[in-house]
């Protein structure tokens, strides 16, 4: 008889077709500001997630921007993603995606997938987080939770964008569930924390005092402005007025959300957000990263 190798745990898990079936991803990055320069000190990974090279695009003193890599270019059944940046006392770091993240149908047996990020800046450090949108397929089953732990003088300026479903090709996202968390704290102290299940079957997916129908949303946030009503301010003001998004302060943190149908509405809006945002939060221009431009 012939004998077969014995499998990892891991690998076992992984070539399942059941509720077992586990796939695992991780990134973990830190900066460190080194003679003025923000550099990237650990880039340690697992599984099918990089990072190109750092770049300093606006200068030595600037950000360091660093691109974040998923070959397989989505997620399906099984794979659990993990993302974990640490941005150092002084340093500043600006972390993005060269393309839109796919969230693919669940397989046969209903088996979600995960991606969990976590980010934590430290005193007078300084983090854009800025991933490209993400689409999700119809049948779509999983939970996106995002963590972001600062300190008192750390500030801190985000998005995440959503796309339900593929409209263009009359693919609707009838089916499927998909759970959006986010926890926010300042010196452990929680300032926004968040559950959203985006499921079509609920009443509140299609209900006016809830989604709405609506194909697309996202959600911007910034903290650490001296200025906040003067940001809002100048939001209102700069942004185009459309009854499709609106923009908070609470506990110190800047909201923008966008509710509607057009994904590159959302994308521009939360650009043009950044744009706005990113010198009153920093004193500095915005600098679009290049991997947008190609």
């Amino acid at each position: 008889m012939t004998a077969f190798p014995t499998l990892t745990p891991a690998q076992a898990s992984g070539h399942r077709f059941d509720a077992g079936r586990h796939w695992a991803a991780s990134l973990d990055l830190a900066f460190e500001p080194r003679d003025g320069v923000t550099r990237m000190t650990r880039a340690r990974h697992l599984g099918p997630l990089r990072v190109q090279r750092p770049f300093h695009p606006e200068g030595r003193q600037g950000a360091c921007h660093v691109y974040l890599l998923h070959p397989p270019g989505g997620l399906v059944s099984g794979d659990a993603l993990t993302v974990t940046a640490r941005v150092g006392a002084g340093a500043h770091a600006l972390l993005t995606t060269p393309a839109a993240n796919k969230l693919y149908r669940a397989d046969s047996h209903g088996v979600a997938w995960q991606q969990h990020t976590h980010l934590d800046v430290a005193a007078e450090g300084v983090l854009e987080w800025l991933p490209q949108e993400t689409l999700a397929f119809d049948g779509s089953r999983g939970e996106q939770r995002t963590t972001i732990s600062l300190s008192e003088t750390s500030r801190c300026l985000g998005w995440e964008v959503m796309a339900l479903g593929r409209p263009a090709s009359a693919l609707p996202f009838a089916s499927g569930c998909i759970e959006q968390r986010f926890h926010l704290t300042r010196n452990g102290r929680p300032l926004w924390i968040e559950r959203q299940p985006l499921d079509p079957g609920h009443p509140r997916f299609s209900g006016r005092w809830g989604q709405g129908g609506a194909t697309v949303q996202a959600t911007l946030w910034a903290v650490g402005l001296e200025d906040e009503p003067g940001a809002v301010d100048a939001l209102r003001d700069n942004l185009p007025m459309t009854p499709r998004w609106a923009v908070t302060v609470r506990h110190g943190v800047l909201l923008l959300r966008y509710l509607g149908n057009e994904r590159n509405e959302a994308w521009h809006l939360c650009r043009q957000a950044w744009e706005i945002l990113r010198p009153r939060l920093i004193g500095l221009p915005a600098h679009t990263p290049r991997i947008w431009l190609t």
